[in-house]
């Protein structure tokens, strides 16, 4: 098989999918694989060390004719133009809230294997965690930031201190994102507050020292006004992020207060959240600083890279390994449970009535390519 690492073009997103070590291994496993030139530079790896593991390098047309294309950010519209059909796309998709590109995504016949939902047998979402970490770390140090402001308390030599200002942390949702988060501002000294959903996980949290909370109407209401800081890290599975910060309650929160929305990708905590970028990160709305990175980890892209690299090349070699990329589907629930579209075909009821396409059971799908 021939493994396809393209240039990410989409703005400020400066990681890699594959590091040199992991072409090794493919390449050690008995597969091609094909570096858009300068893919790696943001990263710190130059066209010359992927050469020496074995790659390929080559423009971006040529890797996108390959059998399986790795990245790290959603097809953008200039990788649609030259996607050759049937193209098979193993990276983050977030396809919720996005039905135009469903349907592009569709109509060249593609299949989207999404890194978000990718889930192992004891539910946990291993390629997603490790961006999740960087995240919750990232979006606590970014909204410290955003929210200095003259009213903050200064420290002795009179310069602002983020810090001090940061006396009340909300968090919305405890996984891997809200929990480094959580702690990322217990570290700083803030009063964190947890708001999960359900009892068992608020109850397991108050045990292991934390302030936790079911997420109701009420608990969001009564935190949120009180947060200098409240961070959106709610994940739902290829669904739309529930907007649980509604703008009326927006626009009664601490002026200057800061959002610092993880959970962009998939819409957004709040009614008020729309995408920014590392190069304006910020805006004001309804007196309230929000910070609206979709992929806030860019900022780091060595750790980032190294960590995704890691977390991928095992599935890789997986859909590497056999005769076809059905084959392994059939026999690797993580993936199959990471199919979005298959060949053009809607593998997902919400997404597919989302973008008003049919639904098709994978599965069957599966089973008659396979045969």
């Amino acid at each position: 098989m021939i493994v396809g690492v393209p240039r990410e073009i989409k703005e400020g997103e400066p990681r890699i999918a594959l590091l040199p070590r992991a072409v090794g291994e493919i390449k050690a496993a008995g597969h091609d694989v094909r570096i858009e030139t300068r893919a790696g530079l943001g990263a710190g790896f130059d066209d010359t060390a992927y050469r020496d593991a074995g790659a390929d390098i080559v423009v971006a047309r040529d890797v996108w004719d390959s059998d399986l294309i790795v990245k790290v950010k959603e097809v953008q519209p200039a990788d649609l133009a030259i996607m050759p059909k049937g193209a098979t796309i193993f990276s983050f998709h977030h396809l919720p809230g996005e039905p135009d590109r469903t349907r592009e995504l569709a109509s060249k016949g593609a299949t989207a294997i999404a890194f978000e939902m990718v889930r192992d047998s004891r539910g946990q979402f291993p390629l997603l965690a490790p961006m999740s970490h960087i995240a919750g770390r990232m979006a606590v140090e970014a909204g410290m930031k955003a929210g200095v402001r003259d009213e903050f308390a200064r420290t002795s030599s009179g310069r602002i201190s983020p810090e001090a200002g940061l006396r009340k942390v909300l968090v919305l949702g405890s996984g891997h994102a809200g929990m480094e988060a959580a702690r990322t501002a217990s570290r700083k000294r803030a009063q964190v507050v947890i708001l999960t959903r359900t009892q068992r996980t608020a109850d397991d949290l108050r045990e292991q020292g934390f302030m936790a909370l079911v997420a109701t109407p009420e608990s969001i209401e009564q935190h949120a006004l009180e947060a200098d800081l409240v961070v959106g890290a709610v994940f739902v599975p290829a669904t739309p992020t529930p907007k649980l910060l509604p703008r009326f309650l927006v626009s009664r929160m601490k002026r200057g207060a800061v959002i610092a929305d993880i959970s962009i990708d998939a819409g957004g905590v709040a009614e008020t959240s729309r995408p920014t970028t590392h190069a304006d990160p910020t805006y004001v709305e309804e007196g309230v600083v929000h910070y609206c990175v979709p992929n806030i980890p860019a900022a780091d892209p060595a750790a980032a890279s190294q960590a995704i690299s890691e977390a991928v090349l095992p599935y890789v070699l997986d859909l590497a390994a056999k005769e076809n990329v059905a084959t392994t589907l059939l026999r690797q629930r993580e993936l199959r449970n990471a199919v979005l579209i298959w060949q053009g075909s809607v593998c997902h009821a919400g997404i597919a009535e989302e973008a008003w396409l049919p639904y098709t059971e994978l599965t069957d799908a599966l089973l008659a390519e396979s045969q």
